[in-house]
């Protein structure tokens, strides 16, 4: 007979996993209501009905709205500091280990415009979202003037400005892209993403180096702007 510790440690880790699987789907619920609806349409009754669970049961989960988006964010940035840790350990260029990550980083439905306009009115929404916001922001930006470290380090990326602003330049760019496409909405992002990165790329490759031929990675979307 199994005692009763054991019972208990087996209630509270299935307990566990119903509670994570519930906030995960509440969670993709969100996101595809803000894609469906937009972010202000989308009412926190619109986000339990498509999860299946009862109004009250949101706020268990998330304080508000906003709070989803910030839950995206980390998400997208765990994305990122697992890349950075690999390309660490990589000895592939850093340009060609970019290019693999597309694929990992748009997995969420970031390519969205509705997903994209969410973030920006929930930035503007409250003081709290903001604050945590700019906190995510600040990490973001940590973990981008690191791959531009490892980038200059190894000969890859320009060396005469400091990291921190190439990677400002780097950001300002996605966001810019973001917030343009956002506006229309169309089909064009994985190409405008490209075209502001081969232009880019110019100015941050080391001089005297031939031009890579890899297409511009959208590794940055998860965790814009």
């Amino acid at each position: 007979m199994a005692s009763s510790t054991s019972l208990s440690g087996k209630n509270s880790s299935r307990r566990g996993r119903r509670s994570a699987e519930l906030r995960e789907r509440l969670f993709r619920a969100a996101l595809d209501q803000f894609g469906k609806k937009g972010f202000l349409e989308a009412t926190v009754e619109d986000i339990t009905n498509a999860a299946d669970v009862g109004k009250g049961t949101f706020f268990n989960y998330f304080p508000s709205k906003e709070h989803i988006l910030l839950a995206f964010g980390e998400l997208q940035l765990g994305k990122l500091q697992q890349a950075m840790d690999e390309a660490r350990k990589s000895s592939v260029p850093l340009p060609e280990f970019l290019r693999s990550l597309g694929a990992r980083m748009t997995e969420e439905p970031i390519q969205h415009p509705a997903i994209v306009r969410a973030f920006l009115q929930a930035f503007l929404s409250s003081s709290e979202v903001r604050s945590a916001m700019q906190d995510l922001q600040n990490r973001v930006l940590a973990l981008h003037s690191q791959m531009i470290q490892l980038g200059q380090e190894r000969g890859e990326i320009r060396d005469d400005l400091p990291p921190i602003e190439l990677a400002q330049v780097f950001r300002q760019t996605i966001f810019g892209t973001l917030l343009l496409w956002s506006l229309s909405g169309d089909g064009s992002l994985q190409e405008r993403i490209e075209t502001a990165f081969e232009v880019l790329w110019s100015g941050l490759r080391p001089p005297n180096t031939k031009k890579p031929t890899w297409v511009a990675p959208l590794f940055l979307l998860g965790v814009c702007p």
